[in-house]
């Protein structure tokens, strides 16, 4: 038995971890080009489109930035009523994680932690353009995941590894 000054002994497998190091707007934008027309209240709905894109990029052995790029739009009877543009990102510490679950891990759990602050920034941003807070729904960051390996698979490129 090993003497470790009172403390319990290390562990022969480490446990699996991913820590936030940072997280930031890497860059974003919020256009309103119709005020205060776009302001009037109208009798249609608007039709709003969203597109979720993650992007990843090793920094150091365990840290891994990870973006989350949302690009949306309002648009009323063909008229734009506004339009954002985020890249949220975060630096992700994650160790002791087999590799063959990195990707997972990078494409499915980091977006996810960073999705409700993106989240936010968006529904403020709209509220104070002057329309009523864009609450987005919860994205199935793993349903995105299987889209785009079965994309990748179709196409017959090999799966974009992390190092």
């Amino acid at each position: 038995m090993s003497t470790t000054n009172g403390g319990p002994a290390p562990a022969a497998n480490p446990l699996p971890q991913l820590n936030v190091v940072a997280q930031y707007i890497k860059d974003f934008s919020f256009e309103n080009p119709n005020a205060p027309q776009s302001l009037a209240v109208g009798t249609a709905p608007p039709q709003i489109g969203i597109q979720i894109n993650v992007n990843a990029k090793p920094l150091a052995e365990n840290d891994i930035e990870v973006t989350l790029k949302l690009d949306g739009k309002a648009e009323t009877n063909g008229n734009l009523m506004f339009r954002f543009e985020l890249e949220f990102a975060g630096v992700f510490r994650i160790q002791n994680v087999p590799q063959e679950s990195m990707n997972a891990i990078v494409l499915i759990e980091c977006p996810r932690l960073l999705f409700p602050f993106a989240r936010e920034i968006i529904a403020t941003a709209v509220r104070n353009g002057g329309f009523p807070p864009l609450l987005l729904d919860p994205v199935d960051f793993v349903g995105l995941y299987r889209n785009k390996m079965s994309e990748i698979q179709a196409a017959g490129a090999p799966a974009p590894q992390q190092s």
